[in-house]
């Protein structure tokens, strides 16, 4: 799974560069060229960046990469009732 993940990711991200160049040096939609390679190269991107955060999670949960620094609710509420104060005396 991870592997296909992989191949998915290159395919995607290839796919956008391509017709994304396709889209920028096309000479205007009389044939409808620049609509379809927008369309295939946000295609790309989408499933580029899903596909990308889809590993990521997968790496990091496999331990391959370290874990983000998360917070847990209570540290993040009590930050950010610290931000609001500092704010306020800014």
């Amino acid at each position: 799974m991870i592997k296909l993940l992989a191949v998915v990711n290159i395919v995607a991200w290839a796919g956008f560069w391509a017709f994304g160049y396709l889209a920028l040096s096309s000479d205007g939609p009389p044939d409808g060229q620049l609509l379809t390679a927008s369309l295939l190269a946000a295609l790309g991107l989408f499933t580029g960046v899903f596909t990308y955060l889809r590993l990521v999670r997968v790496s990091e949960l496999t331990g391959y990469a370290r874990p983000s620094a998360q917070m847990n609710r209570e540290i993040r509420n009590e930050v950010q009732k610290r931000w609001g104060e500092r704010h306020e005396l800014g």
